[in-house]
């Protein structure tokens, strides 16, 4: 997955050798430890104390240095730039194939939000989704399957589209040749969209962000570049939706 969408170069590969490992210190590591808050910072905090009190007892126990620490700048990957279409093969002594198709889509864009959540509940993110009971159900040729376009965490990142299948290795073909069918042309039922689009709507209305979880949400928005609650924006852009823009974005 990180090779197809970043090359060599990726995520997965950014880490520490076995011999940077081998060699590392204890001495190493408290360093890092006692040198972490001269890093710039945030301090979250849910509880009973107002902002002044709190800002007064937590300078007590969390000191602060005069000057911050610069931060090493953060690694980059580069997204490949994929114009055909290419396979990579892993060779492994088993009795089941495991298939995945990837493709980068872009930089985050939230005015598709709404179309993201509709088209992810329609097409390949559930079991009552057209990719499941499609390859699943009614062909039997998978024991898993999914296909959803996954949004970043950050605006700065791209949309990915994911698709998978799971099967044996003798309905490989098959089960290949049935995800590209769907993922070329989107079958159209008026029942599972209206279904699709309730879910999506029930699921923005019944949610709540609570204790905690309402600093993370806002700071989670923050790095996609909102200044209010995103839910408000893709509610509001659910509503108007038709199947004739999801087959638009699915196309």
């Amino acid at each position: 997955m990180s090779y197809a969408q970043y090359g060599s170069d990726n995520p997965f590969n950014y880490g520490l050798t076995n011999d940077e490992i081998k060699n590392m210190k204890s001495s190493d590591l408290i360093y890092l430890l006692h040198n972490l808050t001269n890093y710039k910072h945030t301090i979250t905090y849910f509880g009973p104390k107002n902002l002044d009190a709190f800002s007064s007892d937590i300078t007590k126990v969390h000191a602060l240095a005069k000057e911050f620490t610069p931060s090493a700048p953060m690694k980059k990957f580069v997204y490949t730039k994929t114009d055909s279409n290419k396979v990579y093969f892993a060779d492994y002594d088993m009795v089941q194939a495991e298939i995945r198709w990837v493709r980068n889509s872009g930089l985050y864009d939230p005015t598709n939000a709404a179309k993201i959540g509709l088209f992810n509940n329609y097409f390949g993110g559930g079991m009552g989704s057209i990719v499941f009971q499609t390859i699943r159900e009614s062909k039997a040729l998978a024991y898993s399957t999914f296909a959803v376009y996954s949004s970043p965490n950050s605006k700065e990142k791209e949309n990915t589209m994911i698709a998978y299948v799971g099967t044996q290795a003798d309905k490989m073909n098959d089960a290949v040749a049935g995800m590209n069918e769907l993922l070329t042309v989107l079958p159209e039922s008026d029942k599972s969209f209206d279904l699709s689009k309730n879910n999506s709507l029930n699921g923005i209305e019944t949610t709540r962000i609570t204790k905690d979880g309402i600093i993370y949400t806002y700071l989670a928005d923050q790095k996609l570049g909102f200044d209010h609650d995103s839910r408000i924006d893709e509610y509001a852009a659910l509503k108007p939706l038709t199947f004739a823009d999801v087959k638009s974005f699915h196309k």
